[in-house]
């Protein structure tokens, strides 16, 4: 099989990734073999790249996998072969630690990262516990499907996680492939979307997408927001959203690693009155079983632009440089098995 194989930590302009002819893996116990159609790119691939995270190495990237089931692993029997499934960042976790037993297995020590820990979807074929693959909705293309897989569920682990409420306001800080689709959640759920990013092509998608206000983000909005989420990768953004939040607000910082430090702030002027910051670490099966189908029955509209696997490297450099317009997708085989 083709696969796009990540070697070394280094600059992503430097095109890391090396295009080579590996085996197709074969599944283990209760494990399926996927065949890629399509695999979302996602800013968490700029971070093992550039050695702000570390994966095993070398690794196969990818995280937001939609394919066809095209063998069974001994044990194996929830999916058919030729079923469409999805694979997520979530690749394994423990199920028996006081985390996993209180649903929180994003935060599992034994915790594995599909495309970090594991080999994920730069590649015509993957393997995964049958046990963390997901049905994708009719509704979805694969291409249109794939960032539901991470932008989408992890967006909306952000959303729950903010505590908004129908009726109050929400802050978008960023807008790349989790804010364009947490914007359409949040509205669904009668929110006021505010959005704050340098990009004016960016801008006009928010406003398409129901944003009653967009800016930079170091621009003062008409009214505080209740709630707002952090998708930047600069820790610069941190205290220019907590500038805007309400008395009680909480801003949920959705990025794994920030490129720059969050600078020192002034307690009394922006964390004062009970103002709060939370961090997000991955994401749990729930989330993804959860949003799936809320995104059907929406419909979340995926804004994606599509890449061929020879092409993995020059899309990462265009999400870099924040050139792609709502998510880039590689776009890897056809449906059908052969």
């Amino acid at each position: 099989m083709k696969a796009q194989v990540l070697k070394r930590a280094t600059l992503v302009e430097s095109s890391p990734l090396e295009l080579v002819e590996l085996p197709v893996p074969q599944p283990g116990r209760k494990e399926i073999l996927v065949k890629v159609t399509a695999c979302g790119l996602c800013h968490t691939e700029l971070d093992e790249i550039e050695g702000r995270l570390t994966p095993k190495l070398p690794v196969i990237l990818g995280h937001e996998i939609v394919g066809r089931v095209a063998a069974l692993g001994k044990g194996a029997g929830k999916y058919r072969i030729g079923d469409r499934v999805g694979i997520a960042w979530i690749h394994s976790a423990c199920g028996k630690c006081r985390f996993c037993r209180a649903g929180l297995e994003n935060l599992c020590t034994e915790f594995k990262a599909t495309g970090c820990d594991a080999d994920g979807g730069y590649a015509e074929y993957t393997v995964v516990s049958e046990d963390f693959a997901y049905p994708i909705p009719a509704r979805f293309s694969d291409v249109q499907a794939a960032p539901l897989l991470c932008a989408g569920a992890i967006g909306y682990r952000d959303l729950r996680l903010s505590g908004i409420k129908p009726g109050q306001t929400l802050g978008l800080f960023g807008f790349g492939a989790s804010a364009h689709i947490v914007l359409q959640i949040a509205k669904h759920q009668g929110c006021e979307v505010f959005v704050f990013t340098r990009g004016e092509e960016h801008r006009q998608l928010a406003r398409q997408l129901g944003a009653i206000w967009t800016g930079n983000p170091e621009d003062v909005p008409p009214q505080k927001l209740d709630c707002a989420i952090d998708f930047t990768p600069v820790g610069e953004t941190v205290p220019m959203a907590l500038n805007v939040l309400e008395k009680g607000g909480r801003l949920v910082v959705a990025v794994i690693r920030k490129r720059t430090p969050i600078p020192p702030m002034d307690y009394a002027h922006l964390l004062w009155d009970e103002r709060e910051i939370k961090s997000v670490a991955n994401i749990t099966r729930q989330d993804v079983l959860e949003f799936l189908p809320l995104a059907a029955e929406i419909p979340i509209l995926t804004e994606v632009e599509e890449f061929s696997l020879e092409q993995a490297n020059d899309a990462l450099i265009l999400l870099k440089e924040g050139k792609v317009r709502g998510a880039a997708v590689l776009k890897i085989g056809e449906g059908g098995l052969k």
